[in-house]
């Protein structure tokens, strides 16, 4: 039966725009946090537009393999793993399996990061990024900061499959080592040590989300009984590394806020250790600096 539009044309968008409806409907019956968004990047990744350029697919273009994009997402399979793609403050970077996923909580962290170094009097600042993966941390410090030096170490063989990739052709230094004993080449000459370690507790694993617990690798996620074990090494580290009033930045659960400045403390060679909120106001991230002898 013909539908009447009371003399107006159906837009051609009409078979696109249902197909997200749907879309977005099982998306949110099956859990996932961002139902919408999720659907209408899909679509816009499986027909090779951008979200805001979906009024551009007509319905003869629209394409079924959408609905198999959907379902891997309804499976809870990482939106990013699904498009290859994962977008951090001005960048867009190649992830997959065998990577972590890069988090919109961890741009407040490269933020401050970001302005506290640029308000250092240093012409070439140096950078370290430990526990790197896809190089989104240290890739955004390069391309924001534009005469800074950054390193980027990472010790998982597949995640530094991703950081090479995305790091071709920056001007980022790519290591392969672990982030406890990485880069001695550079002790007490480095600007600003920055890293979003793993820091879920073990005790924790069946509240994680499924995208991040059956996707994200272990090695990216979990940190010994308390979630700081990795915490308390790259305070060693970041120590060792800094020059005398360098500064390091960590990023840590919400729920450790008050925990991990403790770690960097006066007995242990710092001053000024801080918690930061997120964008939530939620703690998230804590910054030291080294004492000057």
């Amino acid at each position: 039966m013909q539908q009447n539009f009371g003399g107006r044309t159906p837009s051609p968008r009409s078979l696109l725009l249902s197909e997200v409806a749907q879309a977005t409907q099982r998306l949110a019956d099956a859990g996932v946090p961002s139902p919408r968004f999720d659907a209408e990047e899909l679509a816009a990744f499986v027909h090779n537009v951008k979200r805001g350029e979906l009024h551009r697919v007509e319905d003869g273009d629209f394409d079924a393999r959408y609905w198999e994009a959907v379902a891997r997402r309804e499976a809870r399979e990482p939106l990013q793993h699904i498009t290859g793609r994962a977008f951090f403050r001005y960048l867009e970077l190649q992830v997959g399996p065998g990577v972590f996923v890069p988090r919109p909580e961890t741009e407040s962290v490269v933020g401050w990061a970001i302005d506290a170094v640029r308000a250092m009097d240093v012409v070439e600042p140096l950078i370290v990024d430990l526990c790197s993966g896809s190089g989104a941390i240290a890739l955004a410090m390069a391309q924001e900061v534009p005469r800074s030096r950054v390193h980027a170490v990472e010790l998982s063989e597949d995640a530094l499959e991703w950081t090479r990739r995305n790091a071709e052709g920056t001007r980022v230094a790519v290591h392969h080592g672990d982030a406890l004993s990485a880069l001695p080449e550079l002790d007490g000459q480095v600007d600003l040590v920055i890293s979003n370690p793993p820091y879920i507790p073990l005790t924790e694993w069946e509240y994680v989300a499924p995208e991040a617990r059956d996707h994200d690798p272990d090695m990216a996620l979990f940190s010994g009984e308390d979630g700081l074990d990795v915490i308390r090494g790259i305070e060693r580290t970041a120590h060792r590394l800094l020059r005398p009033g360098g500064l390091v930045v960590v990023e840590h659960a919400d729920t450790q806020g008050g925990q991990v400045p403790w770690i960097f403390n006066e007995e242990a060679g710092w001053t000024d250790a801080a918690d930061h909120p997120d964008l939530n106001n939620r703690p998230r991230f804590a910054t030291a600096r080294k004492a000057t002898p």
